[in-house]
């Protein structure tokens, strides 16, 4: 039996309304074949925040170009009240969206990433990767890479002036995403973990309510039919925006440990964290990951937010939002100290 709204976690009005208009425009502005998307009507209601070159609550930001051919940057966010300080960890971001929408300039991202790099602390690098369907798999994961070779380059300085001045020794760095950004995390860790950094180190990876998926429909996308943000028909619609023609949702990229599967139980895979919702439709798909993992033999931590619908973290007024930038915090950490 599907779920009702009646039985959802009550939400601010301000909140309700934004979900229904992001809800409205990505229904409306994408083709239903998954060819494309209206590109200038969607950005109307993606709203983009400018790089902060003063001090915002501590934080400014600034935007690196990696490849012009393929408008490849990325945005740094710096903690000035750690600089030169002390050595603080490398946070390197992909937002989410469905591989299809948003950017590292979206504002709800803008404000998250300004949030992590004060409260965390540390140098944030916000990946602002191609978008689907105009450029399908691999673009995002090579784009993904891309940007960590780039920041591993000694003739980066990006990160000079705020700590991490130690060259004798490598720079701690995490990889994070969201939704379709917690599926790149995984992809670009997986091949990071495989790479020699000459100046990089990868200590773990950060998965907020992962983009995975497959053709078995699961009990929370059946029962979950309503909830904010994500429905099945969407999430569908963005597999096959992304993946090559052709190709279903057993994909290895998007059914991580599904029948075609890479086995990764011989690489030196990172611990992970993961954060999982009550109330997102994926969650089913998450707690496989996070089972492949242990599988796997890897480490791995599952957090899980009872009334958390998908995208929760967008909203800082949220009290399951500040728990989370809590657990990154104790995540980093402790791996660091490891």
């Amino acid at each position: 039996m599907s779920s009702t709204k009646k039985n959802w976690p009550k939400l601010p009005l301000g909140i309700r309304l934004l979900i229904a208009a992001h809800s409205m425009s990505v229904d409306a502005f994408s083709r239903y074949d998954g060819s494309s998307v209206n590109r200038r009507l969607m950005n109307l209601f993606d709203p983009k925040a400018s790089p902060s070159r003063k001090p915002d609550n501590g934080v400014v930001s600034s935007d690196i170009v990696v490849d012009t051919t393929r408008k490849l940057w990325f945005r740094l966010y710096s903690n000035t009240t750690t600089a030169g300080k002390m050595s603080i960890p490398i946070l390197v971001y992909f937002h989410g969206g469905g591989f299809a929408y948003m950017a590292a300039n979206s504002m709800n991202y803008d404000d998250l990433c300004k949030r992590l790099a004060r409260e965390i602390p540390a140098v944030v690098v916000s990946v602002n990767y191609r978008l689907s369907p105009e450029h399908r798999y691999p673009s995002q994961y090579e784009d993904g890479f891309d940007v960590l070779k780039f920041i591993d380059n000694p003739d980066f300085e990006g990160f000079s002036a705020f700590g991490n001045t130690d060259t004798s020794s490598k720079k701690a760095f995490f990889i994070a995403g969201d939704s379709a950004g917690g599926n790149l995390a995984h992809h670009v860790a997986l091949k990071a973990c495989q790479h020699q950094f000459s100046r990089l180190k990868l200590h773990g990876v950060i998965a907020l309510q992962p983009f995975f998926g497959g053709e078995e429909r699961t009990e929370s996308e059946l029962k979950l039919v309503g909830a904010p943000l994500i429905s099945v028909k969407r999430t569908d619609w963005m597999w096959k925006a992304f993946l090559p023609h052709g190709c279903n949702r057993d994909h290895h990229v998007v059914n991580v440990f599904g029948p075609n599967s890479v086995d990764i139980s011989d690489l030196p895979f990172p611990p992970t964290l993961v954060f999982i919702g009550g109330f997102d439709p994926l969650q089913d798909w998450q707690r496989k990951y996070v089972e492949g993992l242990n599988k796997s033999g890897k480490h791995v931590y599952k957090i899980e937010y009872p009334n958390a619908f998908h995208g929760f973290y967008a909203f800082p007024q949220l009290p399951d939002t500040s728990l989370l930038m809590a657990e990154i915090k104790n995540f980093v950490l402790k791996q660091l100290d490891q």
